[in-house]
């Protein structure tokens, strides 16, 4: 069932932009800020979040009836030098470590602490969008995103997605594309 509701900028048309604007106002967060700077096409997607789902990603796909695969989550990892990057990956998948320690040119890669992944990126876990970041992270994007003309991601509040094209993920992100999951 989808039951998100969604709301789209095209910055080539200014009657809509003005059209939506006073809605979107409650809607704001620093990665809809980035992607609106960037006067990029994207769409906003709300839905109500469940504060008892296990997967924020999978519950996401669900109420905005959208396949896991085009849905992707935001992880923050460690790597060996103590330096954080983030991967970009389905909620279908699981991130794997070796391969993103290799992308980002590291030996090995952990998860971040809870802590950390949310004082550098300014979100709460769970709402971590890979743009806006407060402090802006390696970014690697599984390159699945590629075969799709849109993906979904965090907008930086749980219950909030943005979607936007993979190239314009990847340029607001400073990001690279390779294969990083399991």
């Amino acid at each position: 069932m989808n039951i998100a509701s969604s709301i789209q900028y095209d910055h080539s048309a200014p009657d809509l932009q003005a059209s939506v604007r006073p809605k979107v106002q409650k809607t704001m967060t620093p990665g809809i800020n980035a992607a609106k700077k960037a006067k990029i096409v994207y769409k906003v997607h709300a839905y109500p979040h469940d504060p008892s789902s296990e997967s924020y990603g999978t519950e996401a796909a669900e109420k905005m009836g959208v396949p896991e695969a085009r849905v992707f989550k935001t992880l923050v990892v460690s790597l060996d030098n103590k330096e954080l990057a983030v991967g970009v990956v389905p909620v279908s998948s699981m991130l794997s470590m070796k391969l993103i320690a290799r992308a980002a040119g590291a030996k090995k890669a952990g998860m971040a602490a809870k802590i950390d992944a949310e004082r550098s990126t300014g979100y709460v876990l769970g709402g971590i969008s890979p743009l806006g970041q407060k402090k802006r992270l390696q970014t690697i994007i599984d390159a699945s995103a590629e075969n799709f003309s849109t993906v979904y991601v965090s907008a930086g509040r749980r219950g909030l997605e943005i979607e936007l094209g993979p190239g314009d993920l990847k340029m607001l992100t400073h990001g690279v594309f390779a294969e990083i999951c399991q």
